[in-house]
């Protein structure tokens, strides 16, 4: 990404969805959770419902905008595996947390009761350590992150799999493993913009440390040891700081990396006469 991209209406469009998307996505989650007057707490069946619903909502409205990643952990899951740029990242993360914030807000301000905002707050369980439920973090997201690249690679081979309906299951199948022993967080952006409202903030790095370390180690393990493109000079190549997109069309189509590498310097080449 190049500073002259900033100035561009598509950037700032990707920016937007992904404010208005995680602003979208906290609020139907907090809303979910949240007892209505008088009820006893539904457990982690609504949320795991309207997480997964909105997720499969939030791929059709904005996924061709800026891929709907509505999540920090995700997105630094792209940044290690050199999919977007630390630049791109960072506003991306800085927009998510916006979101994320507004949401909470908008939604306490909303609350008849505001006890009830209690169930906000990601919380570590009494009967669970912060150990336990980091462990359960990893996994919870790992799983989610798991999905969301795969579907990339399918899409990248126009598979006619519903991969947004896929993405969702997968985030409601986080919340139903996880709910009862971490809250089954998934998301920094959902635990920090309540932290900041209500002022909660015991345990608060679980939150972080669990969801980026899951996701993370999703998409590692995905584009260098199981995707189709896998293979030991691409991890070389992500390591090295080496175009990965060179060292993955060799492998995709089979020709020598020598070959492939002349023929992106040709169309890099190409395309600078005609910007000129």
């Amino acid at each position: 990404m190049t500073w002259r991209e900033l100035r561009t209406r598509q950037f700032w469009r990707a920016i937007l969805a992904e404010l208005l998307g995680t602003l979208v996505l906290v609020s139907t989650v907090l809303g979910a959770s949240v007892p209505g007057t008088g009820e006893a707490p539904g457990g982690p069946l609504y949320p795991a419902v309207a997480v997964g619903v909105v997720i499969v909502a939030l791929g059709h409205c904005f996924g061709e905008i800026s891929g709907a990643q509505v999540n920090p952990a995700v997105t630094l899951s792209l940044l290690a595996t050199r999919k977007m740029d630390v630049l791109r990242a960072f506003v991306y993360i800085t927009a998510q947390c916006l979101g994320a914030t507004l949401a909470a807000g908008a939604l306490f301000l909303a609350l008849p009761l505001k006890p009830t905002a209690e169930h906000f707050i990601n919380k570590v369980p009494m009967e669970v350590n912060a150990a336990q439920a980091l462990g359960i973090e990893v996994l919870c997201t790992f799983q989610m992150v798991f999905t969301i690249f795969s579907v990339d690679e399918q899409r990248r081979r126009d598979s006619p799999e519903p991969g947004n309906l896929a993405i969702g299951l997968a985030h409601t199948a986080g919340v139903l493993l996880g709910a009862r022993f971490s809250g089954a967080c998934m998301n920094p952006g959902r635990a920090l913009g309540p932290a900041i409202i209500i002022g909660f903030w015991e345990n608060h790095w679980v939150y972080w440390l669990g969801p980026v370390l899951g996701a993370v180690l999703a998409g590692v393990s995905h584009e260098f040891f199981f995707a189709r493109s896998a293979s030991r000079q691409k991890l070389v190549a992500c390591l090295t700081c080496r175009d990965i997109e060179i060292v993955e069309t060799a492998s995709m189509t089979g020709s020598s990396l020598s070959t492939v590498t002349q023929s992106a310097m040709r169309a890099k080449q190409a395309n600078k006469q005609e910007n000129n």
